[in-house]
């Protein structure tokens, strides 16, 4: 996934390719988990793919055929209402998801527990998900409806999305049981976390802000040391109300510990706040 992204940084064809692949395979990722996790167990967590299990199960209809009813009329009214954005991959995204659907409708499912499948099901479609936003699309759907309700009522986008999952899983409980609405609230949280891990990745950096007596002395360490950068901040006490510059540096993970240790033998008495950075682009980590 990596080496299609730095191709197509290069190679503008290439990246409209790898745009294309990423949300054919993205949607195909969603299908195939809709099939063998969440409709068998009917988990339905939101979207319109939620919307097609509580209808297989209460008028028999092809989940497939619910989807594109949902999917193609929606994409139709975000193009008419909130202009020619969303584009052809979305458009891509919106037809190809259920007919994948359509394609695996005979699989068996992988498991008839409904805690497996909310989890599994919730990993699937974040990592489908993840995969088609790094495409720069989407699988249209009640994020095009969300999108269309924040226009018009000036609620926020998330509320929007909230209210409308929430709609979904409200009448799931009603549907199948309380139970079942609850694996998929289970099933939404998992999908979230998932598409934060496949956008941002594995890694995790540590961005600290340091206060400390010994400025040139822990610049210094930081740049030949550690061998990272650091910026000097203009910053000034809130108590004495003199200038005390804040020195900021990124740094892995695997440097942390001697990041501490430096400071820690620099200047015992520095003041040291830490916080996760979840992605960091630039000289010495991912490329913009």
């Amino acid at each position: 996934m990596n080496i299609l992204s730095n191709l197509s940084n290069t190679y503008p064809k290439t990246r409209i390719a790898a745009d294309y692949l990423f949300v054919l395979v993205g949607a195909a990722i969603i299908a195939i988990t809709f099939n063998v996790f969440l409709l068998p167990n009917q988990i339905a967590s939101g979207g319109v793919s939620g919307i097609s299990t509580i209808l297989k199960s209460v008028l028999g209809l092809e989940p497939a055929y619910v989807q594109w009813a949902f999917n193609i009329p929606l994409f139709i009214a975000g193009v008419m209402l909130l202009g020619k954005q969303f584009g052809v991959k979305t458009l891509a995204g919106t037809v190809f998801l259920p007919f994948v659907v359509f394609l695996t409708k005979g699989w068996e499912p992988w498991t008839h527990d409904a805690l497996l499948g909310a989890l599994f099901g919730g990993i699937g479609v974040g990592l489908g998900l993840g995969i088609v936003f790094r495409g720069n699309a989407s699988t249209g759907g009640t994020d095009l409806a969300a999108q269309i309700i924040n226009k018009y009522t000036g609620f926020t986008l998330g509320r929007c999305v909230v209210m409308i999952d929430g709609l979904i899983v409200l009448t799931a409980a009603i549907v199948f049981d309380i139970e079942k609405a609850l694996y998929a609230l289970i099933g939404l949280y998992v999908t979230s976390k998932t598409i934060d891990l496949v956008q941002v990745g594995f890694g995790r950096s540590k961005m600290a802000m340091i206060i400390t007596n010994k400025q040139e002395e822990v610049r210094a360490g930081i740049l030949h040391k550690i061998d990272r950068g650091v910026t000097k901040l203009s910053a000034y006490g809130g108590f004495t109300e003199h200038e005390r510059p804040v020195l900021m540096c990124v740094v892995d993970q695997t440097e942390f510990t001697k990041l501490k240790q430096l400071v820690k033998t620099l200047d015992p008495s520095a003041f040291v706040v830490v916080m996760d950075a979840a992605e960091v682009l630039g000289e010495g980590f991912k490329r913009p």
